[in-house]
């Protein structure tokens, strides 16, 4: 699973230096006061799209910091040391061991598993990388739309 995360980390660090790349140049070649609505839209999709990204793979770092720590084994490595959150002791001695854990990635995060079938997040992503990959996602998603929308309109205007 450490591997496979590190794959993503690349791939989603890729994705975010093109689009990043993308959206500077589109802003570049046409000014921000002589360009047309949509390629102002698209270059600003764009960079908001290699924010989240980047942010995705800061969290993925994040979790797979946690997934190597937790895989790590030998001697202290039952429950996993991931999991050891604030009051683990006392609920262990309640009955209630940690029994699993995994990788969510939407939202992104690190869930230990409970005896007592709960399950919670151990918090090593930084709580604001998930909203923020939202939101910047949502904010690239509607410069898209936003700069499809505007093109046809102006592909009407002209009467093509």
């Amino acid at each position: 699973m450490f591997l496979l995360i590190l794959l993503f980390v690349v791939v989603a660090v890729i994705v975010a230096v093109g689009l990043c790349g993308y959206g500077g140049r589109t802003l570049a070649d046409h000014g921000l006061r002589r360009a047309h609505a949509a390629a102002v839209l698209r270059g600003l999709a764009a960079l908001a799209g290699g924010g989240a990204c980047a942010l995705y793979a800061w969290g993925l770092l994040a979790v797979c910091g946690a997934v190597m720590t937790a895989e790590d084994g030998g001697t202290d490595s039952s429950p996993a040391r991931s999991c050891r959150t604030a009051g683990w002791q006392e609920r262990s001695r309640e009955g209630v061991e940690i029994v699993d854990h995994w990788v969510t990635y939407v939202p992104l995060g690190f869930v230990c598993e409970t005896s007592d079938g709960g399950s919670y997040d151990n918090g090593d992503v930084p709580g604001y990388v998930n909203p923020a990959v939202f939101g910047l996602a949502l904010l690239g998603a509607g410069g898209v739309i936003g700069s499809v929308l505007v093109s046809e309109r102006r592909w009407v205007r002209a009467g093509g």
